[in-house]
Order: structure tokens, then sequence, then C-alpha cells
């Protein structure tokens, strides 16, 4: 039986081809490569997602904004050392801590009015129980609620204060909103009004002043440096440096300084502006 040969392409058909070929060529990339290759990001990208609400702490954006130069000198025996933690350090190795020299601690207690921390009880009954002096910090979402709710909702969720001699006044922790604008939406005017309120329904609720936390750059920003606190509220100043540098307006020192964001043991480390017997001070009221 004799072999059938294809006969030769027609030009009509190789047009047809060729055209097919060229739009082929034409489509997106999204459309032609594999899907695990569309969806890559670039090599080099970066991106950026809002953190949920809830893990904010104390300092979460010192470095960010303010950078890092450096540690200060070791000087506990005249500067009481502390830490300061929160739910993202789980449960806490409170005895290795002691045994290092950390003679006073502060847990996150809550944040705005939609958040208390799960791992509280183990953090502040904890430092508690190894010996340390303690007390509790309220991440503010000045953009939420008002400063009087969040104050109470605090307090209700283990911010009071007991005179035991071994637990601190609650501290408002007022920073960098991880969640939007850094001031909150707010004026400077706005948020001096909405740190009033809260650090007046604190001391109707606890009788204490409570200590508040911050950054100089913050407070400038965002307070437009405002000095009227300075009088009654002690400072917890944030400063990842080997000096506390300047402070905001009205304070001429500071009662507590975190110096630090990776120490041992736990990455928050802090100096009291004194021995363990100011602190026990502060503790007392």
């Amino acid at each position: 039986m004799p072999v059938r040969r294809p006969g030769p392409i027609r030009p009509r058909r190789l047009f047809l081809v060729g055209l097919l070929l060229t739009a082929f060529a034409l489509l997106p990339a999204s459309l032609t490569a594999p899907a695990s290759a569309a969806e890559a990001p670039e090599a080099g990208a970066t991106t950026t997602a809002t953190p949920a609400r809830g893990s904010a702490h104390m300092g979460m954006g010192v470095v960010a904004h303010d950078g890092q130069d450096g540690l200060p000198a070791d000087t506990r025996a005249t500067r009481a050392e502390g830490v300061d933690v929160a739910s993202y350090q789980g449960n806490v190795a409170w005895p290795t801590l002691w045994n290092s020299g950390v003679r006073w601690a502060y847990t996150k207690a809550s944040e705005g009015t939609y958040y208390t921390n799960p791992y509280f009880a183990q953090q502040y009954s904890g430092s508690y129980d190894v010996g340390m002096i303690r007390g509790a910090y309220h991440f503010a979402t000045p953009d939420t609620t008002s400063g009087a709710t969040q104050a109470d909702y605090f307090v209700d969720h283990g911010g009071d204060w007991s005179k035991d001699g071994r637990t601190l006044p609650g501290v408002l922790d007022i920073e960098w909103n991880p969640y939007g604008d850094a001031c909150f939406d707010k004026t400077p005017s706005a948020m001096v009004t909405w740190i009033r309120d809260f650090l007046n329904q604190y001391r109707a609720r606890t009788g204490r002043h409570a200590v508040i936390y911050t950054a100089t750059s913050w407070w400038s920003q965002c307070t437009g440096n405002y000095g009227g606190f300075a009088s009654a509220n002690p400072l917890w100043i944030a400063r990842y440096a080997s000096t506390a540098g300047t402070l905001p307006a009205g304070w001429s020192a500071y009662t507590m300084w975190q110096y630090t964001s990776s120490g041992p043991t736990v990455g928050d480390h802090d100096r009291f502006d004194g021995a363990l017997d100011r602190v026990q001070a502060l503790a007392n009221g």
C-alpha cells in the first residue's frame, strides 16, 4: 500500500498560525504564567500589614520612629532594673529575671475597650510571686473611645491599685498608633483633652496619679509638647540609647526609662530613677 505523504502547508494556514502565536505573545504575563509565579512578589519587594488589634505593646514604634543607639552603662546599684511584658512574650520566666537582678515589672492589662491580655494572670501574679514590685499598663487608642471610658476599662481589667507596698500605680501607654495615623487622627489639643480625661478618671477610681509612658518625639508631635501633666504624673520615657535624651516639656527628670527592646530573657528592659527604695516609695504612694 503506498505511503501517503503530507502535502505542503498552504499560505492561508501559515498566516492563521502566525496570527495565533502573535496574539498569545501579547497576552498579560499574569494570564500566561503559572498561578504561583503570577502571585509571587518581585524579588526584594517588601509588604507591610496592619497588626491585629490587641497586639500593641510598649515601645513597638520606638525603633521605627526614633531608632536605637547603644545601651546605657550598668547602673543597677543605684537605679533599679525593671521589665515590661505583654501577651506576645507568653509565659514569662520570672525566676530567671529575678536572679538576673530585675526587681520591678509592668504587665500589659488592656487596650482600648476591646482587649485584655490573655497572659495577664501569669505575668502579673508571677512577677509578684518571685518578690518583684509590679504594676499594670493600658495601651491607649484615643480614636476608639473616650479617655474616661478607657480608664474605667483598665481599672476593671487589672489596672486597679492597692496599698500593699508591692503594687505600682497604673500606666497610660500613649505612643504611635500601630493601626493608622500616628496621632490617632487627633489634633494636639484634642489629644491633650483625651489624656486628661483618662488621667482624671483613673485618679477618681484609684486615688493615684497614673504614670505616663511615651516618647519625646511622639509627645512633641501629637500633644504639641504639652507640659501640663508633669507636676502630678510620673514620666516613663522610651528611648533606646545610652541616655534618655531630651524629655517632654514640663518634666525635668524621668521616673522610669525604657532603654532597650532587646534585653535578656524578655526584650523590654527599664531603669528606675533611683534604687529599690524609690520604687517602693512609688508603690506606697
